[in-house]
């Protein structure tokens, strides 16, 4: 099982540790855990880099199983929605954005499995239809704290799931999950909502009549392996 993975970039990674001139140069990247917890659910990743063409998408949708929509350090232009920046706004990366909204649309058009991260579950409830809450903090003073001050490799606050499919996932009605944004989806075009944390944001949607389309708040593959088992057996039972 192939799935094509979008990548994150930034402007200048870690610089060198050598007594030769090697200056710090921009990369492209994806942590590697989430391609150890794919090949350990049986799919073998091809990794997308940002500013993709269109026929790069058609290959995808031709040759690849499923498709993951990664997070990253940054935000989606309000553009994508209709809105205006409100308050808050972190770096947009706009070639990112635009290869990932593409490949979450001609993955619902065609019912090409789809699993998006934190926020590529945003990517996903934008294309579906949907808006975000540009900053939680700002349009919710009480709310959790959702970028959670410890390492992300443990767990934040719970989720309670209301999905018996999801339920079944995991094993239980309420899980523990890893924290790191401060957007969050808010009007949901086509998704449905299937977990919120404890303040009522949205953690968890899918699109409940295609094969696999769904998209978590949180980063699964620093914490379990269980959405990508299932994942991958949706992948299975698609081909």
């Amino acid at each position: 099982m192939i799935v094509a993975v979008s990548c994150d970039r930034r402007a200048s990674g870690p610089k060198p540790k050598s007594h030769r001139v090697r200056p710090a140069r921009a990369e492209v990247f994806v942590k590697e855990c989430v391609v150890e917890k794919l090949r350990a659910a049986g799919m073998q990743p091809i990794l997308l880099p940002p500013e993709g063409s269109a026929e790069l998408v058609d290959w995808v949708m031709e040759s690849c199983d499923g498709v993951v929509i990664t997070g990253g350090a940054f935000d989606i232009d309000p553009k994508w929605y209709g809105q205006e920046p409100q308050g808050r706004l972190d770096v947009i990366d706009e070639g990112r954005t635009h290869l990932e909204m593409i490949l979450a649309k001609k993955s619902i058009e065609n019912n090409v499995p789809l699993l998006g991260l934190c926020g590529g579950m945003q990517v996903l409830a934008v294309v579906a239809g949907g808006t975000l809450i540009q900053d939680i903090a700002t349009r919710y003073p009480e709310a959790l704290e959702h970028e959670q001050p410890t390492d992300p490799a443990k767990t934040w606050h719970s989720v309670r799931l209301t999905s018996p499919r999801w339920q079944k996932w995991f094993g239980a009605s309420s899980i523990q999950v890893n924290s790191t944004h401060h957007q969050a989806v808010d009007q949901l075009g086509q998704c449905v909502v299937v977990g919120k944390a404890p303040d009522g944001i949205v953690e968890a949607i899918e699109i409940p009549d295609l094969a696999f389309c769904v998209g978590v708040q949180w980063h699964p593959e620093l914490v379990d392996n269980k959405l990508f088992e299932a994942f991958g057996k949706a992948i299975r039972e698609n081909t």
